[in-house]
């Protein structure tokens, strides 16, 4: 068989095996869709849960669940960007250097529910904040760390040496070479890596179980740190587990289904925003 006629045939199978992909995913989401959609309403987002009534909403949820994920991405970001830049930058092939990597990897490789437990352990129990949206952000800062830092590191490098090689040759220092190059060359890498974070955070259960709880605030908003912090994810785990709701599959496909909603949008947000940073940082308007 001619070379030609094999590149053909692997360009065939990989299209089929991403189009085969692609529909998977499509049927997943139609799904989930198709049977939340006709659940979700204006009272049913915005209202309060009940534990034995039918009819309740999700409104403290859908809040719980962006204040957590704000509070974790701004523990996080400054954390993680500035390791991804010291890794890339700034710290050279060493022993030291290796194992700092090595267990970054290690630890974005920790079962969630491990760190919901570490998370339950040292801020639930030993510092007594109890279950709350504080000790639920700072336990799910830790899934979000050593993510962000390995997509910030490979993402700076990607950057070509002659960008940095030029900068530093018109009379930058490094750190301005850093801030006016590098970063806004290497930010589109960041934000696809910061948007996964943040779906993957958004989406998380297992963690804030044991940290956030399984019960909410009556006041909505309710921006207490140390108040209890169900989120949407949790909240359906809830109902489907033990909640005595008699339209608990109706909550659960509704969450569903704004669960899918809200993370496209999200992405979306994320991704226009992102896009207006690198101009802003790189000093375009185009």
């Amino acid at each position: 068989m001619s070379p030609k006629l094999i590149d053909q045939a692997a360009d065939i199978v990989l299209w089929l095996a991403g189009l085969v992909i692609l529909g998977i995913l499509a049927a997943f989401l139609s799904y989930i869709l198709y049977k939340g959609l006709p659940v979700l309403s204006w009272d049913f987002v915005t209202g309060m849960s009940t534990d034995v009534r039918a009819g309740g909403g999700v409104g403290p949820q859908l809040f719980n669940s962006f204040y957590i994920l704000f509070l974790s991405m701004l523990f996080s970001i400054p954390v993680a960007v500035g390791a991804g830049i010291y890794l890339a930058e700034y710290a050279g092939h060493s022993k030291l250097t290796d194992l700092i990597r090595l267990s970054t990897e290690s630890l974005a490789t920790v079962p969630s529910i491990v760190l919901g437990l570490f998370g339950m352990i040292i801020f639930v129990n030993t510092l007594g904040l109890g279950f709350s949206i504080i000790g639920g952000a700072l336990t799910l800062s830790l899934l979000n760390i050593p993510v962000i830092v390995r997509v910030t590191e490979e993402a700076i490098r990607t950057v070509p040496a002659q960008y940095r090689e030029a900068s530093l040759a018109l009379g930058a220092t490094k750190w301005q070479t850093i801030w006016r190059v590098v970063l806004p060359t290497a930010l589109p890498g960041m934000i696809t890596g910061l948007t996964l974070t943040a779906g993957r955070a958004l989406g998380e259960s297992a963690i804030l179980i044991f940290t956030a709880g399984t019960t909410v605030s009556r006041v909505l908003p309710d921006p207490n740190l140390l108040a209890a912090g169900e989120t949407l994810a949790v909240h359906m785990w809830y109902v489907m587990a033990v909640g005595l709701v008699p339209d608990r599959i109706e909550i659960a496909n509704g969450i569903g289904a704004l669960l899918v909603i809200t993370i496209l949008i999200f992405n979306m947000v994320f991704t226009i925003l992102g896009r207006l940073l690198q101009r802003r940082l790189s000093g375009t308007n185009s």
